[in-house]
């Protein structure tokens, strides 16, 4: 209907596409039900990707403003500077007061009216109360579609698979005993909630690396004093772990001379920053000093530093050289890379 083609003689799809430009052009040409129905058809595909993303604990809100009824900072510290502009980085506690809304009974019971197909459960096990409600299914991979529910709490939801719905202590209840439960935990929840966090802000690109990559979630946040922050978010148990990457808790002290014979000797492995690991290994029938755990991205960086690369078995490795100026490229990596652990190899061997 709109004249584009997006698939092979042979039924796969092209590999190149229309532009999305073309395709929005040639969308205003459909009548306006077919219009509908394409959009339909998107805000469900878009509807289970994000219920998926939020079952698998990966959901990316992006940019989130953090609101609460109290915000701030109780602690900063500086964790970089840079060298020619003295533009710093900073790691800030934050102590956040929420005030807890429960949903009342009465807003309860309204939201089962206007959905038919709720209903009412009970956690035999905890005494806990709950709405249950259909949301969008996930498709995996088989494929097989997994039905799931939303099941809406006085504080929170929750969401399973109608399959593991079934293995959990959730059971259908009377209209009575839920009204009971319900209200029992709705006068059981506190006014006010207290947490902390901790977020990086300030300068981020040149330590960017350096910082724990499975959590990117960046807040924009508002403190009491009127100061306002956008940094990105450190869950607690890896502040420890980036602080240490930046060189400032605890860092071992060797000198680059003791670490290359401990490295040349096989007695020690070497720790670095970004996840690099420093060790001897036989290659060939000979020992040499390897680099391993490294990215595509840092290798033209690395063989700039000196070291070289070979392909061995058809992989990419990574070695500084045994020559004099092994030392040397040591000591410049170490520069780029701190050291934040060493390995007592002759004690594991």
């Amino acid at each position: 209907m709109t004249g584009l083609s997006l698939t092979t003689d042979e039924g796969g799809l092209r590999d190149e596409l229309p532009p999305i430009t073309t395709w929005l052009n040639r969308l205003l040409a459909l009548r306006i039900e077919t219009q509908n129905l394409l959009f339909e058809v998107f805000e469900q595909l878009m509807t289970a990707k994000i219920e998926g993303a939020i079952a698998a604990g990966n959901y990316d809100k992006g940019l989130e403003t953090i609101t609460a009824e109290s915000i701030v900072v109780t602690d900063r510290r500086t964790v970089y500077s840079h060298p020619v502009s003295g533009a710093q980085s900073h790691v800030l506690t934050v102590a956040r007061k929420d005030r807890i809304r429960p949903l009342g009974l009465v807003d309860a019971l309204a939201i089962v009216r206007a959905e038919p197909l709720s209903t009412l459960l009970v956690n035999t096990r905890s005494s806990r109360a709950a709405i249950q409600f259909p949301t969008a299914s996930l498709m995996l991979d088989g494929p097989v579609v997994e039905h799931r529910v939303r099941l809406l709490r006085p504080t929170d939801e929750l969401r399973f698979g109608l399959d593991a719905l079934a293995e959990t202590h959730w059971q259908p209840t009377t209209r009575k005993l839920f009204c009971d439960l319900w209200q029992a935990e709705v006068a059981a929840v506190p006014e006010f909630t207290t947490s902390t966090f901790h977020i990086v802000t300030g300068l981020l690109l040149p330590i960017w690396r350096r910082l724990p990559d499975h959590d990117c979630q960046v807040y924009r946040i508002q403190t009491d004093a009127g100061e306002r922050i956008i940094g990105r978010h450190i869950a607690l148990t890896l502040v420890a772990t980036m602080l240490r990457n930046l060189g400032l808790d605890d860092l071992p002290k060797l000198a680059p001379e003791d670490a290359w014979a401990g490295l040349v000797e096989g007695r020690i492995g070497l720790q670095l920053a970004d996840g690099l690991i420093l060790r001897r290994s036989r290659v060939m029938n000979d020992y040499r000093v390897e680099l391993i755990c490294f990215t595509d991205a840092m290798v033209p960086r690395l063989k700039a530093l000196g070291l070289i690369s070979e392909i061995i078995s058809w992989k990419l490795r990574l070695f500084i050289p045994t020559s004099a100026q092994g030392c040397a490229i040591l000591t410049s990596l170490l520069e780029r890379h701190t050291l934040v652990g060493v390995t007592d190899r002759t004690a594991a061997a």
